[in-house]
């Protein structure tokens, strides 16, 4: 916080010279309590007028004249608000490992349930877009304020096959560029745009790699956080009729006999967090509902916002009144007299 008119600041002596004078004034009073002839009745006196509640109204008027003589100087905070034509892309993972059960009711289910609260949660006048990606990356919902229409395609979110996570991101940054146009970059090179990935294996698909994905955001000035979603015992199992799902997501070679088998679908940690660290984003890392969901709804209540400073002096204004309000109240209450 900053102060714009600083010498106003001297009329914080208000203060404690009001104080000095409530002091003054109370001992004044005080001579006159030898006119008292019953001890008992002027011991009462003395002890109620120790009591903690007698400087209440006094304590709330200081308080009012100090807010108050702070809103003279004018001081200036910096806030963080939504960014002009904030756009951010929801990138999700379809492929054939979501289905996995160990973040219930599946993968796939508990990251729509997610990015649903982050719908919810963003501000109304941020743009968002949806794409998933498996085998190749497709754009479901280009960025837009209508939440309904976001929370239709993601309803339409269902498993498929492998993982092309450099495909899903360069499409992803072509999105979010065209949504934000030629929007100005900030001082840190940025533009108000962002994508959140979230991916549970690793890339087993598309044309681009994971890191020559996130270099094409890094030249466009667009920050990706990532998800890294399931546990390290999550696994799928298949029939074994010549098919089944591959790590990550992708088709492998099948079993026989129709005996059902077990396959590991791990995340990639390691690879999502290279992807954060080269676009300035951050990572994260979910094994349950919960955590996926409260990770969604941290983003959607910081993403796509800016730093912006702005004078805050009727908050202070009104901070002072309603002291002053409290300070008056107190005073009817307890019989006190303000200075």
């Amino acid at each position: 916080m900053t102060i714009s008119s600083p010498w106003f600041l001297l009329a914080l002596l208000l203060v404690p010279a009001t104080l000095a004078g409530a002091l003054w004034l109370e001992r004044r009073r005080a001579r006159y309590a030898v006119s008292f002839t019953n001890l008992d009745l002027l011991a009462s006196v003395v002890e109620q007028r120790r009591a903690w509640r007698h400087w209440i109204p006094l304590a709330l008027f200081l308080l009012a004249l100090a807010t108050a003589a702070a809103a003279l100087a004018r001081p200036r905070a910096t806030l963080s608000v939504p960014a002009s034509r904030a756009t951010v892309v929801l990138l999700v993972d379809v492929s054939g490992s979501m289905r996995a059960a160990d973040v219930k009711p599946t993968r796939l289910g508990a990251a729509q349930n997610a990015m649903a609260a982050f719908a919810d949660r963003v501000p109304k006048g941020v743009k968002v877009g949806l794409v998933s990606f498996s085998t190749g990356p497709n754009l479901l919902v280009i960025p837009t304020t209508d939440r309904t229409v976001l929370h239709e395609g993601i309803d339409l979110l269902s498993p498929e096959a492998g993982t092309a996570i450099g495909d899903g991101l360069e499409l992803a940054v072509q999105t979010v560029k065209q949504a934000v146009g030629d929007a100005p970059r900030s001082r840190d090179g940025k533009i108000p745009g962002a994508i959140v990935l979230l991916s549970d294996g690793a890339q087993t698909r598309g044309t681009l790699t994971p890191l020559q994905g996130a270099a094409k955001a890094r030249d466009a000035g667009i920050r990706v956080f990532t998800i890294a979603l399931g546990t390290d015992h999550g696994s799928l199992g298949f029939n074994g009729f010549g098919f089944g799902f591959g790590g990550g997501g992708g088709f492998g070679g099948g079993g026989n006999g129709g005996q059902q088998r077990r396959f590991p679908v791990r995340p990639d940690p390691v690879t999502l967090a290279a992807i954060a660290r080269e676009t300035d984003g951050k990572t994260y890392r979910a094994q349950s509902a919960s955590k996926v969901q409260g990770i969604y709804k941290q983003l959607g209540a910081s993403i796509a916002h800016r730093p912006s400073t702005r004078e805050v002096s009727s908050w202070f204004t009104g901070a002072a009144a309603l002291l002053l309000l409290l300070s008056l109240g107190s005073a009817r209450v307890t019989g006190e007299r303000l200075p």
